[in-house]
């Protein structure tokens, strides 16, 4: 096969998370200030992605993208990405090592994936996200069969391949993209972008009830019916612990109270707490979901930050560190890695979630869309971007056509060759 690598745009933008938490002020759609985290040259830079083009012998073509987070090189991830020095690490690395490749097992060719190193060490993780993917395309085409497939077979997951929930997220505009979601009855809303203290959390946390109330009227006044009842999912990138000086039961009490005015409806609370590293975000949520269960609270935790790789997933999860882990997929690196760790928080009897970021791009939702139906996902991020209905459309399009073909295969509609 022949490697093809070229820059494209991604979905959204890389933000310094540090310099906001730290107060950074929005000027129109940046920020003034200058950036904190090593490699942004401002608080708010345009995403870059990488496609990765394999055109195989029978002269199909398969392709993934190569894409990182909005917050690059915060809470233990890879640093900010740069798609030509993506690029020359695929020509000069990736593409000799796919050369002559047989398209039989896409764990064995994820598994090259991983194995190759540079000079400097392994590849940034958004390289490894984007060529796995192309890697399962190419499998998938050889055998004409979906991705989803290719992961249900190959990881023999034993599921049905059927839409999982999607999770929308609003940016900014959390009135006007939580009341489209609910509009379109999404499973689960509305993310909130919680990720500064002054102006979306309050100093006692009186902003964030306060957007709660208003979410939870919204949703009784604008659904047409009492069985659309959404799960509540707010990321709060640790600005609960800042606002609360790190006190866990200070906090347990504050998102106890969310959980009352969230009612009826589910509370999800994700990065409440910030501990600084992996063993110490551990140990304090630890303590956290204990002093949650004393209060009777049924507000769900999801860790996100200091849970990048599969090793620090199943530390977490191991040690029931979490309700619900955020399996952030570009973080992860290879798809492979993804699929064991949905796979492996299943198992553990906890809330696997398939994310990711604004940040990516078309290609890379649709591939994560396979693999969360193909692992049987708790909810999926709906991405890229932050305008809502585009990252709904991918990703739920994606998996109206993947059920469709599944069910026509499992009736007789379709016999492969």
């Amino acid at each position: 096969m022949k490697v093809i690598a070229e820059p494209v745009r991604a979905g959204f933008f890389s933000d310094d998370q540090a310099a906001i938490r730290a107060g950074a002020e929005h000027d129109g759609f940046g920020y003034t200030g200058a950036p904190v985290t090593p490699g942004f040259a401002a608080i708010r830079e345009p995403g870059e992605a990488l496609s990765v083009l394999l055109l195989l012998e029978d002269g199909s073509v398969a392709h993934g993208d190569c894409a990182s987070v909005q917050y690059p090189g915060a809470g233990g991830r890879d640093p900010l990405f740069d798609a030509t020095a993506a690029r020359r690490d695929v020509d000069e690395y990736v593409a000799p090592m796919l050369a002559g490749a047989e398209l039989g097992s896409f764990r064995d060719l994820a598994g090259r994936v991983a194995a190759c190193r540079t000079p400097t060490g392994r590849l940034h993780a958004a390289i490894r996200y984007g060529v796995t993917q192309a890697v399962l395309d190419a499998v998938a085409l050889a055998r004409r069969l979906t991705m989803a497939e290719v992961v249900r077979d190959e990881y023999a997951t034993g599921v049905d391949l059927v839409p999982v929930p999607m999770f929308a997220q609003t940016g900014d505009e959390r009135y006007a993209g939580a009341e489209r979601m609910i509009l379109k009855r999404v499973d689960v809303l509305p993310h909130g972008l919680v990720n500064n203290v002054d102006t979306r959390l309050g100093r006692r946390g009186e902003l964030l009830e306060a957007y709660l109330r208003w979410l939870v009227g919204r949703i009784g006044e604008l659904r047409t019916d009492d069985a659309y009842a959404p799960r509540l999912h707010f990321d709060t990138y640790g600005t609960i612990g800042l606002a609360f000086g790190g006190d866990v039961e200070a906090v347990a009490a504050y998102l106890t109270r969310l959980g009352e005015i969230a009612a009826p409806y589910e509370l999800v609370i994700e990065h409440p707490i910030d501990a600084g590293g992996r063993e110490p975000q551990i140990e304090t949520y630890l303590r956290l979901r204990d002093a949650l269960r004393r209060t009777g609270s049924r507000v769900r935790i999801a860790v996100d930050e200091w849970c990048n790789t599969l090793e620090d997933i199943a530390m977490f999860a191991g040690r029931g560190a979490a309700d619900v882990i955020h399996v952030k997929t570009p973080d992860l690196g290879g798809i492979d890695d993804t699929i064991e760790a949905l796979l492996l928080v299943r198992a553990a009897g906890l809330m696997a979630y398939c994310g990711g970021t604004c940040n990516e791009t078309d290609r890379s939702a649709q591939v994560t869309a396979h693999v969360a139906m193909a692992c049987g996902a708790a909810q999926v991020l709906a991405k890229p971007g932050m305008g809502v209905d585009e990252g709904l459309m991918i990703v739920g399009n994606e998996m109206a056509r993947v059920t469709a073909i599944a069910a026509a295969r499992r009736s007789g509609g379709m016999v492969l060759p």
